[in-house]
């Protein structure tokens, strides 16, 4: 069965990037290219996933998640965050938000692909949580590791 993924980015070569990989998996990709418009287009169709940006003009992917999970309509659409590294405390935090899972850019499309296959499958949710697992110890280990330096 076909799914329906919106790619949220205000990079058009991101979007153009993110699409070729998850339309090469069978899904139907919708772009948009700010907050705002990821909004409106979550209401016109509802996606079964969204891969978002965090750093956008208009409205940010914090509120645009933010905004998804006050709304009993869209409250459970998975979401992924696709942003740059920054601050590694900051990424922790979002992943430990309930419903979102972060990538880092850069990113492999292949990777990527296998991520949203994993969390559009239920009987892929152990491969998930795996993937979640291992990236929040590598966050950890690098925020420790930066911590030492520091100190």
């Amino acid at each position: 069965m076909v799914k329906k993924i919106l790619v949220v980015d205000d990079e058009p070569s991101i979007v153009r990037l993110v699409t070729a990989a998850l339309t090469a998996r069978g899904h139907e990709v919708t772009p948009a290219y700010d907050g705002e418009e990821a909004l409106d287009k979550v209401a016109l169709s509802k996606p079964d996933l969204i891969v978002c940006d965090i750093m956008m003009p208009k409205m940010d992917g914090r509120e645009v998640a933010r905004r998804l999970a006050a709304d009993p309509k869209t409250k459970g659409i998975p979401l992924i965050f696709l942003s740059a590294i920054g601050d590694l405390h900051d990424q922790l935090d979002t992943m430990q938000e309930a419903g979102t899972e972060y990538l880092t850019k850069p990113f492999n499309p292949s990777e990527l692909g296998e991520f949203v296959d994993a969390m559009l499958d239920p009987k892929r949710q152990h491969e998930v949580e795996h993937l979640r697992k291992a990236h929040l110890g590598k966050l950890r280990a690098m925020t420790d590791i930066m911590h030492r330096r520091r100190g």
